[in-house]
């Protein structure tokens, strides 16, 4: 059998396949904000746990949502950042403090 099409030798067809440009998806930034009634050790729990933070960045992170107001918990696709928000303001909630996270976009 016959092929019309054989490209082999020195009469090969090469091509590279074109190379999609892909862009990394939008990072949001999960933010902590400060309130008067929360305890210093509750916000270092929910940084620990929820933000994978150890004590010693999670404990820097209360000391600057208690004097600047807010910080940032993390960096995350919309997804997540999303889930992180919920996760943390239910958690506060369920345990009886006003504590709060919002996120914006990076």
């Amino acid at each position: 059998m016959s092929n019309e099409h054989d490209w082999h030798g020195e009469h090969q067809l090469t091509m590279s396949p074109a190379k999609p440009e892909l862009k990394q998806p939008p990072k949001y930034r999960v933010l902590m904000l400060n309130d008067d009634y929360t305890p210093m050790d509750f916000v270092v729990e929910v940084l620990e746990s929820l933000f994978n933070m150890g004590r010693e960045g999670a404990t820097k992170t209360m000391l600057q949502v208690h004097t600047e107001g807010k910080a940032p918990c993390g960096l995350f696709t919309f997804e997540i950042a999303e889930a992180k928000v919920e996760q943390a303001n239910s958690y506060a909630q369920h345990h009886g403090h006003p504590l709060q996270c919002t996120m914006e976009q990076e």
